[in-house]
């Protein structure tokens, strides 16, 4: 197994979120209706997983590992590119953010914001997997030694690990925060 292996195995989940964005944007279009729970599980997904897991991976470990090789010219423009695409979907990910907090105050340009954003994201991230697959990840593996390509897997192995902690310490921080926050409302009552 050598690094890009583990990056195309998660192109495998986050290619099956697209016919769900798909399917939603359809149904948008025709006049349905947002579940703000479920905008929240799909940002919830592309920031944590799509961005921070498997984003961060490649941008982190992989491209500044890949920064200080001789890269041709056509994959060094090939990462520059990858890099802006992952900017401009944290961008549409953050305005989904926002269309969601639009929507629930019934705002209906936010509703076809979000279905615009939606189809975005949709439309980028089957050819940026692609580009990534076909173009980039295998030739680049033979810029590293398989010594190299061993700690890859290494720095892998522990970002994930590192995430998971990162994660969950956000959610007991978020329930630390709402049970102090319930507390002074029940003191500013009494």
């Amino acid at each position: 197994m050598v690094a890009a292996d583990v990056l195309v195995k998660e192109h495998r989940l986050i290619e099956r979120v697209i016919p769900i964005l798909t399917k939603e944007v359809f149904r948008l279009h025709k006049g349905g209706e947002m579940s703000a729970e479920w905008i929240v599980t799909v940002v919830g997904f592309f920031r944590m997983y799509t961005d921070r897991c498997h984003h961060g991976k490649e941008e982190d470990i992989l491209f500044r590992a890949l920064a200080s090789k001789p890269l041709s010219d056509e994959h060094r423009r090939t990462m520059d590119r990858l890099t802006e695409e992952h900017v401009l979907a944290r961008k549409l990910v953050g305005r989904l953010m926002l269309d969601e907090d639009r929507c629930v105050k019934g705002d209906k340009a936010g509703l076809r914001a979000m279905e615009q954003d939606l189809h975005e994201l949709a439309d980028l991230y089957p050819k940026h997997i692609a580009l990534e697959e076909k173009h980039f990840f295998v030739p680049c593996m033979d810029y590293f030694s398989s010594m190299e390509q061993g700690e890859l897997l290494r720095a892998f192995t522990g970002f994930d690990a590192k995430i998971v902690h990162e994660q969950y310490t956000t959610v007991i921080e978020d329930l630390e925060a709402a049970q102090k926050a319930k507390a002074r409302r029940g003191r500013a009552r009494k």
